[in-house]
């Protein structure tokens, strides 16, 4: 069979290729029936993911690779429960002489990382609260270095490389919208509470600076980007002379925008701003997994079982756009 390189979304069960990818996940595994050693890879480029296995691992393979490194891999795509997977036959680090550019193969959000922080910023600047600005704006500044790089999840909704700034721009301009529907939106709070809910992941997950998540840290794993969110809420607005009143209602956002318990909020949405934060959060991630979902799909057809919209099949309409 002859040898092909192609990119993930492209690839189909029965290729044989010859491809470079990113690590974005990698597991020493042992088999249950042989008790053999096997490599449990995620592999990824700017298409996509596919999940991969090499089988019979030697000594030296065992601790040879690591995640974000780029390696060559030949191999098979097969179908394991209905999900591709692919079969590794040979696979190597990337060395100088391939001349790989890795940030080539990485998924990015769809603009330029600076523009975004742009924007946001903008939304801060244009607030007619000066107290809400000031905890924002300083805390955005305190974020900027990572929040440029950093994606929004290890997996699933925004785990692209940027992808927290592009979760919060396109949650900030739903919010605009809605607050140009309904006159009782306060602006300010319910921008601020948009920004902030999430910017704590940064010390949630330990990212590369192609925005790939290598794990959680231990305060992400201990308390979660909720509390360390509310945490750094109360410092900054100690510093920066915020009422009580404005810091308890900025700090209920974050606690609450989860909304259940079992999601990791203590408290549900007590006021309107908080409310309209857990719904434009969620619909933002709703439509970045169902456009992720049928991308690459021919129209007519179902994706495979999605994770993060509950296991469903997800659909892409065949309807005539001429």
């Amino acid at each position: 069979m002859e040898l092909q390189s192609k990119k993930i979304a492209n690839l189909e069960v029965g290729d044989r290729v010859d491809c470079y990818f990113i690590i974005k996940r990698v597991d020493l595994k042992t088999t249950n029936s042989k008790d053999k050693k096997y490599l449990d890879f995620i592999f990824g480029d700017k298409t996509g993911e596919i999940s991969a296995k090499l089988w019979e691992v030697s000594k030296e393979q065992e601790d040879l690779f690591h995640e974000s490194e780029m390696v060559k891999v030949r191999g098979t795509v097969t179908s394991y429960m209905n999900n591709t997977q692919f079969k590794v036959e040979r696979i190597r680090l990337v060395t100088e002489a391939d001349a790989v550019n890795p940030a080539d193969f990485v998924e990015s959000a769809p603009m330029e990382d600076t523009v975004m922080y742009g924007e946001i910023t903008n939304y801060v600047r244009a607030m007619k609260d000066q107290e809400i600005a000031r905890v924002v704006l300083a805390i955005l500044e305190e974020k900027q270095e990572k929040l440029m790089y950093y994606p929004a999840a290890k997996r699933n909704h925004h785990s692209i490389r940027s992808g927290l700034l592009y979760h919060v721009l396109t949650m900030l301009k739903l919010g605009e919208a809605i607050a140009a529907v309904y006159p009782a939106v306060n602006r300010d709070l319910l921008f601020a509470g948009i920004i902030l809910h999430d910017l704590e992941k940064i010390n949630e997950m330990d990212s590369s600076e192609l925005g790939i998540v290598k794990e959680y840290t231990v305060e992400g794993t201990l308390l979660g980007h909720i509390t360390l969110g509310v945490k750094n809420v109360e410092r900054v607005a100690a510093e920066k002379g915020l009422s009580q009143e404005k810091r308890l209602l900025l700090e209920h956002m974050i606690l609450s925008h989860h909304y259940e318990p079992e999601y990791g909020s203590p408290v549900k949405p007590m006021f309107l701003e908080a409310e309209l934060l857990h719904h434009i959060d969620m619909i933002d991630a709703r439509v970045f997994d169902f456009t992720s979902a049928v991308r690459d799909l021919e129209p007519g057809t179902f994706s495979d079982y999605i994770f993060s919209l509950d296991r469903r099949r997800i659909y892409r309409p065949d309807l005539d756009t001429k």
